[in-house]
């Protein structure tokens, strides 16, 4: 009876040893600080702060560009505005200048002219004019009324023996070629009625001719 009952305790205290081994096995990974686990948790947060940097760098970023994009859009319409007052002011000078040549495009000729007033007007005054003074005074004035013709442009059109234009001439009648001597080819002017004038290359007056007979 004395060895069953040894053997028994000494199964038991066996028993107890392994199982506070177990115990002590089991329970040591459980309370690692180098667990796996442990390690990939400072990784992940080191990369979740760097993230937020970066993403705190981007938006100073889009807030200087921001404000670049502002200034340059400010700096433009300020531009817009002084080119938008500086046309408006040529407008206002153009049509100041339109204006005036309006209204004193004649001023050029007009000074021309009184010289020629001048002369008809000293012309009058002789008390007991004479035919050969008349004559003189009337030529002096044609002399003035020419260079004042000369002066602006206005130039006499006198196309006798000319094949006829239509857009400087003024066709009165049709004769026959032959009625003046030298004879006149058809389609040209015979005779000039009253002469045209230009002013420039434009026509101020046609002139009026007869025209020879196709």
């Amino acid at each position: 009876m004395s060895t069953s009952s040894s053997n028994e305790s000494q199964a038991a205290s066996g028993q107890a040893n392994t199982d506070l081994h177990t115990g002590k096995s089991q329970a040591g990974p459980s309370v690692s600080d180098g667990s796996p686990e442990s390690q990939h948790d400072a990784p992940a947060a080191s990369q979740s702060s760097a993230v937020q940097s970066e993403s705190s760098e981007d938006s100073t970023g889009l807030v200087q560009e921001l404000e670049q994009l502002r200034a340059q859009v400010k700096g433009a319409q300020e531009q817009a505005l002084r080119a938008m007052a500086e046309m408006e002011n040529l407008r206002k000078r153009t049509a100041n200048e339109v204006s005036n040549a309006h209204k004193y495009a004649v001023e050029s000729f007009a000074e021309s002219l009184v010289p020629v007033l001048d002369s008809l007007e000293l012309s009058l005054k002789v008390d007991k004019p004479t035919v050969e003074t008349l004559k003189e005074g009337a030529e002096a004035t044609l002399r003035l009324l020419n260079a004042a013709f000369e002066k602006n442009h206005l130039v006499a059109i006198e196309p006798a023996g000319e094949r006829f234009d239509p857009n400087r001439h003024q066709a009165i009648s049709m004769v026959p070629g032959s009625s003046v001597s030298p004879a006149v080819s058809a389609n040209h002017v015979v005779t000039v009625l009253q002469k045209g004038y230009l002013i420039h290359d434009r026509v101020l007056r046609p002139a009026l001719v007869t025209v020879a007979q196709a």
